[in-house]
């Protein structure tokens, strides 16, 4: 009986690592990692002609231009369209969330796409 709870325990504890595992090679413009095994997930994302925006816990978030990679992950499901969030969330006093962006990732196909005025973003 404890070997198949422990066998159970294990699986479910698995899953998520190996998910994340299509996130764990990336680093951000500044060499850092994109992610800490829990801050990226597919995310929908659309460009307006203000910019990129990604949806993240309901709420489309604006999406610095410095944060973005073209490129494709190995092992993306496809339920985005290639579309990859890596970021945090924090709570304001008015208990109002705000996210802000280590990276985003965008199918090498946007590239193409016209982008907003330079913005000055680093």
């Amino acid at each position: 009986m404890a070997k198949i709870v422990f066998a159970l325990i294990a699986m479910g504890l698995a899953s998520p690592v190996q998910a994340h595992d299509i996130y764990s090679h990336l680093l951000d413009s500044w060499g850092n990692s994109c992610c800490s095994d829990k801050d990226c997930r597919p995310a929908p994302y659309r460009v307006t002609p203000t910019g990129v925006q990604m949806l993240v816990d309901g709420e489309w978030v604006d999406v610095p231009g410095y944060t973005i990679q073209y490129r494709a992950l190995l092992g993306d499901a496809g339920q985005t369209g290639g579309g990859h969030w890596c970021g945090r969330a924090y709570q304001r006093v008015d208990n109002s969330v705000f996210h802000v962006t280590q990276c985003a990732v965008l199918p090498p196909s946007t590239a193409e796409l016209p982008g907003p005025p330079d913005r000055g973003d680093p």
